[in-house]
């Protein structure tokens, strides 16, 4: 709990969830909340493990060219990295989905590391796609809400960072001779020990790009991951049938967007405040009543994180995994 990161993470989510509950009547929240129908939360969970196996299907597209891992045998690692995600701080996930890779499968960690880099990148465009397809929508209904400016601000900006990333990925994958040229050219100021550190860790990184110099791979890489923000979607859409307001579809697709856009930002394990406040906003520039939006958006959110975090608990303890140790050995490969 000593690093800088950890507590600007939680300063944000506490900082973002006082914003998104100030001036509501709690009251009337936890009334919308008590009077849902839980039962469209079953088949919402089941459409979210579908996407589950959806991304470890599309992860192994993304490890292919290292090695040819069954989707069976990515669905408990991908289990475990969102469980990480939900209750570990700084996406401790990631850290546990690379370390089982290298353990199970002896797949160099900084090359697993490249293919999950790659997955947030897709992942971002996606959701970008999200937000710009309906931002218009939103613009003509809600156009002096102030929510559409803050938006598209944040589509503007994402899709700076996250089309950036992509092209640096893709020519490291199509030139991987010259940008180890460039790396070794960086690291001579570096002792001899460390020099050769990084070099070798950013030779097997580049082992995790290699999909990206197939057109069918980049393919199915893009297509799994609309299908898998659909389906995610799609469970805001069953959750919404539990509640007493209705938006469409593209709503949905567009408050997934922003939701997701600001879980890129620090914040405090399980996305809390990130996720909730940029809901809730944009329910209520669909006219949705706050206290109904926040009843919704804070059941949503449980409905997200408690059924793949008790899963990846479940693998966790059948792995027998233990984070300290997993970071310890973490840091023997880790470049400098």
């Amino acid at each position: 709990m000593k690093h800088w990161r950890i507590w600007l993470g939680f300063a944000l989510s506490m900082l973002l969830l006082y914003l998104a509950l100030r001036g509501l009547q709690l009251n009337l929240v936890w009334l919308a909340v008590r009077q849902a129908n839980y039962a469209w939360l079953i088949p919402g969970v089941v459409v979210y493990f579908i996407a589950l196996g959806v991304r470890a299907w599309r992860w192994h597209y993304l490890l292919r060219p290292i090695k040819a891992v069954p989707t069976a045998r990515l669905f408990p690692i991908t289990a475990i990295g969102y469980m990480g995600n939900n209750i570990y701080p700084v996406r401790a996930g990631e850290v546990l989905r690379v370390y089982l890779l290298r353990r199970m499968e002896a797949i160099p960690i900084s090359a697993s590391l490249a293919t999950i880099l790659v997955e947030r990148a897709f992942d971002g465009l996606v959701m970008l796609g999200f937000v710009f397809l309906n931002l218009s929508e939103l613009e003509g209904m809600t156009a002096s809400s102030g929510v559409v400016g803050s938006i598209r601000t944040v589509a503007v900006l994402g899709a700076v960072v996250f089309l950036l990333a992509t092209l640096v990925f893709f020519l490291m994958a199509l030139f991987p001779a010259l940008t180890l040229r460039v790396v070794g050219q960086l690291v001579r100021v570096l002792p001899a020990g460390a020099a050769a550190k990084v070099s070798g860790f950013f030779e097997r990184f580049l082992q995790g790009l290699a999909f990206m110099r197939s057109p069918v791979d980049i393919l199915m890489v893009v297509l799994t991951s609309v299908v898998i923000w659909l389906l995610e979607t799609g469970k805001y859409w069953f959750v919404m049938h539990a509640f007493q307001f209705r938006v469409s579809f593209f709503a949905l697709m567009l408050m997934n967007g922003v939701v997701n856009l600001a879980t890129t930002i620090p914040s405090a394990p399980g996305y809390l405040g990130t996720f909730d406040a940029p809901g809730i906003a944009v329910l209520q520039a669909y006219g949705v009543p706050p206290n109904t939006a926040a009843g919704y958006t804070l059941v949503l959110h449980a409905a997200l994180w408690l059924p793949v975090t008790l899963l990846g608990l479940y693998y966790m303890a059948r792995y027998s995994l233990n984070l300290r140790k997993v970071r310890a050995e973490m840091a023997q490969e880790a470049p400098g």
